[in-house]
């Protein structure tokens, strides 16, 4: 009995020294204590402990005695590992090394410190960014309906593009010394956001010089020279910018891109130059069609050796003129309908001096890290704000729309049956927002968030996907018919859109997200494959070591958390005290779902290696978990900023139930489809040895999600902060906050009708306006009856449809006929 007791808290121990990670001369220690416990009580026979005592001395010194354990076991492995560690390219290299880490670290390691993220400052606005959120952008929005640039103009109005030149919206990113806004990236996102509820054509031609382009290039690696000319310019909108990226066959595989510039001499202004001389093709280039000054990524090469010895010198990027000889800008591309410039670009043979190189001649070669870095900062901002903006507006709208529409003389907002894509509308929002302006926090904290930025970038697209589709399953009729009352169309159909750009959705799910994330955010991978790589086989030695003997402690601590954590339902996991204690039981459960994620991963680069890469289902899965764990964080984090408002919290519940039952499920696939059976049945055992914790979120909270979005409430106001909300009711959306109000006002007066119809005191015939009679009857004042009536009036608008002549209205559309900024000559268009 008391050999079995010993057994047992040898087991415990072990599990505990590994759950707090101690070094290895602790474990050495307490293992002579145990054998030496065992030898005083005589619980096992003296040749067992004799041979446990052995084995221990054997192993204790050499492992804990650093240069002998390098020699007798890191070389050797080091030497073993450089051979199954699968080919790096050069592109791949500087796209893992691109961006920094930040809470994607934590997440990784198993042992979040949540006690970082709370104090983590809230991202705040400026005087100025404020007043030019609250005035400039609600001008802007104010001059254009995504109907007339879409069918009207098939383009912005040119007194709207010169308003956004004037305001400085073009140049929000560049610092004042140069003439720009010098905008931090909360500021860049809010303004991003309000546009994106208001019209694509707006948000796109902003946005994208303020993103990944010639703008942001050149602030970290343009020449002195180059700032000084250009970026003025591009603040003033004197300079419209593009950059030209994408080719026919290289689309998700930039790096293959066949576009090149040889180096040689040519003839410039007269002279004979150094420079290179270009051949591309690329298309999908947004604002290409309108830009002055092309940015243009190709592959150089140096068949001469005018710059060196190398014929291949790598990706580079450059700023061309758009009037240059040769450069042939094409014609326009039209993206599910939609009207920002975009378009195709091209030119063969054409010569460029070497100045025109981004950075000038150090920088040949080094486009793909300028690209790579520049993109994990700018993805963090403009899709995900983008789509949070559209989520907003339809949130808003549909919500409205539900509490307003009726069937079986109820709102449709009540019916179960709406009520579910209500609540996942609303929690996915709540989410999104979280994720924006925690991501865009990050970014002004100095971070550039290569994995978080791709989390960001995936997710809240996808969302923004899922938010449309259900909204549009909401509308029916009234969401598929076009024309200046469909609120919800354009968003519908253009959504796509941001599924494919800066990394399409699939690949930045199957390939980037973990594929990145499993190197830069584990502590140890990157710094084991640094040191495969070092040529200086005595620092090699060493670096291998380190990482080699801490990612063997890291993997038995997430091991023992994982199981321990596992069969304590998360209650042992320390959270701060801190925390609202209606979200504390979260905290735990990421805490766990952390470790479980450290461990799963570990446990499938070990089995599988270089294969996992190609693994492409498993590692999306992988990603899927650190995406929810991130998800969740932002949210959290969001509740605590908001003042831990208890009326919010049915959405701050929902969204951490919904992703946490995704990470679960993505834990599960992962499992279920080990490739190892023995090793999959093993996982599943210690990840979840009591089930798995999480259900789809109830019905009831469900029921009070979508409650808060078709009633106004100070939760409905935050949910959809930042929206472009229009005071004219002869727009579709302010016709919809009208109509939200006049009904809840006429509610209890029509209650107040019916009542008197049902005890006799009046009686209305058939066709009779009932209204009218209870008014005439005493039962309603004058004033009472003028609110049913404007209630209905309202009713009848927002539900009703546009129909067009025989053309479709086109004899109707007339550029010239259209006021600025009216949206009364577009409905008198589609009457």
């Amino acid at each position: 009995m008391l050999t079995l007791i010993w057994i047992l808290v040898v087991v415990v121990g072990f599990f505990a020294l590994a759950y707090i990670n101690v070094a290895g001369w602790a474990w050495a220690i307490a293992l002579a204590a145990a054998l030496g416990v065992a030898w005083v009580a005589h619980l096992l026979p003296p040749l067992a402990l004799l041979i446990l005592g052995a084995v221990l001395v054997l192993l204790a010194f050499p492992l804990n005695f650093v240069p002998l354990r390098r020699k007798l076991i890191s070389d050797g492995i080091l030497t073993a590992f450089r051979k199954i560690l699968p080919p790096m390219s050069q592109t791949e290299r500087e796209a893992i090394e691109a961006g920094t880490v930040w809470w994607d670290g934590d997440l990784f390691s198993g042992r979040p410190d949540w006690s970082k993220l709370l104090a983590v400052p809230q991202p705040k606005l400026t005087v100025e960014e404020q007043r030019f959120v609250d005035h400039d952008c609600e001008e802007l929005c104010g001059l254009v309906s995504d109907w007339e640039t879409t069918h009207v103009y098939r383009d912005l109005p040119p007194h709207v593009w010169q308003f956004i030149k004037n305001r400085g919206f073009l140049g929000m990113i560049i610092p004042k010394e140069y003439g720009g806004l010098g905008f931090s990236a909360f500021a860049h996102s809010e303004v991003v956001t309000k546009l994106a509820s208001r019209s694509s054509a707006v948000v796109v031609t902003v946005m994208v010089p303020n993103s990944l382009g010639p703008g942001e290039l050149l602030m970290h690696y343009g020449t002195d020279e180059q700032k000084r000319y250009y970026l003025p310019r591009l603040a003033k909108g004197l300079e419209i910018p593009c950059f030209a990226l994408t080719s026919p066959h290289a689309g998700s595989d930039a790096a293959a891109m066949p576009d090149t510039g040889i180096v040689c001499m040519g003839d410039y202004e007269g002279k004979q130059t150094l420079g290179l001389r270009l051949t591309w093709d690329k298309r999908y280039i947004t604002l290409g069609p309108v830009a002055t000054i092309l940015g243009l990524a190709f592959r150089a090469f140096d068949p001469d050796h005018l710059l060196g010895d190398k014929d291949d010198l790598g990706i580079t990027c450059a700023l061309i003129p758009t009037k240059h000889p040769g450069v042939n800008i094409g014609r326009r591309h039209m993206p599910l309908s939609a009207v920002f410039q975009n378009g195709p670009n091209s030119g063969k043979d054409v010569f460029v001096p070497m100045e025109w190189v981004i950075g000038g001649q150090p920088m040949i070669g080094k486009g793909w890290r300028m690209l790579m870095e520049c993109l994990a900062a700018g993805r963090s901002i403009s899709l995900p704000s983008l789509n949070t903006g559209v989520a907003k507006m339809v949130t808003r709208a549909t919500g409205g729309y539900a509490r307003v529409r009726t069937q079986f003389k109820t709102p449709i907002g009540k019916f179960e049956g709406i009520e579910e894509p209500l609540a996942r509308i609303g929690g996915y929002l709540y989410s999104m927002d979280a994720t924006r302006v925690m991501t865009a926090g990050a970014v002004d904290l100095g971070e550039k968030p290569a994995v978080l930025s791709a989390i960001a970038k995936y997710h809240l697209t996808e969302r923004g996907r899922q938010v449309a589709i259900d909204a549009m399953d909401i509308a029916g009729g009234k969401g598929i018919c076009m024309g200046p009352r469909n609120f919800l169309g354009a968003a519908y159909m253009q959504i796509p859109v941001s599924i494919t750009v800066e990394g399409a959705n699939i690949l930045t799910r199957s390939l980037i997200i973990f594929g990145q994330g499993a190197i830069r955010c584990h502590p140890y991978v990157l710094k084991e494959i640094a040191a495969a790589n070092n040529a200086d086989a005595g620092q090699a030695s060493i670096a291998f070591d380190q990482a080699l003997f801490g990612h063997i402690r890291f993997v038995m601590s997430n091991f023992a958390r994982a199981v321990v954590m596992g069969l304590c339902g998360s209650h042992c996991a320390v959270v701060p005290s801190g925390v609202a204690p209606e979200t504390r039981r979260y905290y735990q459960q990421l805490t766990r779902f952390s470790a479980a994620l450290a461990f799963l991963a570990d446990v499938s680069m070990g089995v599988l290696g270089g294969a996992l890469k190609r693994r492409e289902k498993l590692s999306a899965r992988l990603g899927d978990v650190l995406s929810m764990l991130y998800l969740c964080s932002a949210t959290l984090k969001r509740y605590e900023i908001d003042g831990r408002q208890l009326a919010d919290a049915p959405l701050m519940n929902w969204a951490i139930w919904d992703a946490m039952l995704k990470a679960q499920n993505a834990l599960e696939g992962v499992i279920s489809n080990f490739p190892n059976r023995f090793i999959s049945a093993v996982l599943r055992v210690l990840v979840f040895p009591l089930g798995r914790p999480y259900v789809v979120p109830s019905d009831q909270l469900g029921h009070e999600v979508a409650k808060l979005l078709i009633e106004p409430s100070a939760t409905r106001d935050r949910l959809t902060s930042g929206m472009y909300l229009p005071k004219s009711e002869t727009d579709v959306i302010g016709a919809i906050e009208a109509a939200v109000e006049a009904t809840l006002a006429a509610e209890p007066i029509e209650t107040r009708i019916r009542e008197a119809i049902k005890s006799g005191r009046i009686v209305a015939k058939v066709g009779d306006d009932r209204a009218a009679v209870a008014q005439s009857a005493g039962v309603i004042s004058a004033d009472e009856l003028a609110l049913v009536r404007r209630a209905k009036r309202l009713a009848d608008e927002i539900v009703r449809v546009d129909d067009f002549a025989q053309d479709l209205g086109a004899s109707e559309m007339r550029p010239a006929v259209v006021e600025q900024g009216s949206t009364t000559v577009a409905h008198k268009a589609a009457a």
